[in-house]
């Protein structure tokens, strides 16, 4: 039913592919518009807004390890680095 569109980027005005499986996505969605910006150019816009992200040294409190985490640690609460804490979601 749907076909790759070439389209053109209206940021860095280089060409990309939307793709059959991306234009079935949007219309799920009920998207109307197709994308005017490269996947790159989203990507740098979105961060762009959200600015660059701080980020907080702790010490996991299941193995030791030093862990680099988004927010501030508090010290009534446990902090975990990622291979502990995708262990414990895991386990549920």
């Amino acid at each position: 039913m749907y076909e790759d569109k070439t389209l053109v980027c209206k940021s860095c005005g280089k060409e990309f592919v939307f793709t059959a499986g991306e234009q079935e996505f949007y219309a799920e969605r009920g998207f109307q518009n197709e994308p005017q910006r490269c996947k790159a150019c989203r990507d740098a816009r979105k961060n762009a807004a959200h600015g660059p992200r701080e980020y907080f040294t702790a010490v996991c409190a299941a193995c030791g390890k030093e862990a680099r985490v988004p927010f501030e640690p508090k010290s009534d609460r446990p902090v975990y680095c990622s291979d502990c804490f995708a262990k414990m979601k895991e386990n549920g």
